[in-house]
């Protein structure tokens, strides 16, 4: 009797004191971990961290952002490699240029004498220039011409034969003792000397008994001396030169030049100017097997 029960049998009470374990479709419900802030705290938060967002950089913040992390594109990789050659080598040619001016701190009396020696070249070179301009204005006036072509050919024979070393010559110049106790000397050194001699206007040079020409060459020997034209010539090694000696002299003790170089090489470089030079080493005549004058 105590009891209601609907038509389809089933107990009301009951079924309005039970609750059903899970809910098709719903979550479960988390726990709460720590204190709920206040809805106006909340809202005071958020405000805050879009104010840090929205906060303008400084000019130091931005100019890290834009350096790192790098961004380097292929063609900016390719000029910068570039610009790093261009550049290397630019400093490799100024370095080289530094090192090799031999007038770098140079006194300036020596810088004077060089500038002397270049004139009296220029002198040199304007005398010969004349000289043949002579010769030719004097072919072509003298009423004997045939003469006048014999007296200078015989002259040209004489001027040959000193340059080929077939004729003995004297005439002013210098003497250039080199002392080499060392042994540091070699043929390069020398063949130097015989350079700068030529370029001062000399007209003949012996090294010992050995006459210079044209085609001399020197090297070096096992035992550390010196050859010239493949004949050993000992030491001293001793210059004749035969030419101005206002001129030869300077070229030899120019900065940077033949005396320096030899003496830095602990040789012992003596240069003697005198009124009267011998050169008597002769070299044999050879006739050429093939060569002939193209007047014949």
């Amino acid at each position: 009797m105590g009891t209601d029960e609907t038509p389809g049998g089933e107990n009301r009470g009951n079924r309005g004191k039970e609750l059903p374990a899970e809910v098709h479709g719903a979550a479960p419900a988390e726990p709460v971990r720590g204190p709920v802030p206040e809805p106006d705290e909340q809202q005071d938060k958020q405000q805050d961290e879009q104010q840090d967002e929205q906060a303008p950089l400084s000019g130091r913040q931005r100019l890290a952002e834009g350096l790192w992390p790098p961004r380097v594109t292929r063609p900016q990789l390719i000029v910068a490699l570039l610009l790093f050659v261009l550049g290397l080598g630019l400093a490799i040619q100024v370095r080289s240029n530094n090192d090799s001016s031999a007038l770098r701190g140079a006194r300036q009396e020596d810088l004077v004498r060089i500038l002397d020696e270049l004139d009296d070249r220029t002198q040199r070179l304007e005398s010969e220039k004349q000289r043949l301009e002579d010769q030719r204005t004097g072919l072509e006036n003298s009423s004997d011409q045939a003469e006048e072509a014999r007296k200078q050919t015989v002259e040209k024979e004489r001027q040959l034969g000193i340059l080929a070393g077939t004729v003995a010559a004297q005439g002013p110049g210098i003497t250039l003792t080199i002392d080499d106790k060392k042994g540091s000397v070699e043929a390069d050194m020398l063949l130097d000397a015989i350079q700068e001699l030529r370029a001062a206007g000399a007209e003949a040079i012996q090294i010992n008994d050995v006459r210079v020409v044209a085609n001399t060459y020197l090297s070096d020997t096992d035992s550390g001396g010196v050859r010239v034209d493949g004949r050993k010539v000992g030491k001293p090694y001793r210059f004749k030169v035969i030419g101005k000696p206002q001129d030869l002299e300077p070229a030899l003790n120019i900065p940077g030049g033949v005396v320096q170089t030899l003496e830095k090489e602990q040789a012992t470089v003596t240069v003697t100017r005198a009124e009267k030079i011998v050169v008597d080493a002769l070299r044999a005549a050879k006739r050429p097997d093939y060569a002939r004058s193209s007047s014949q």
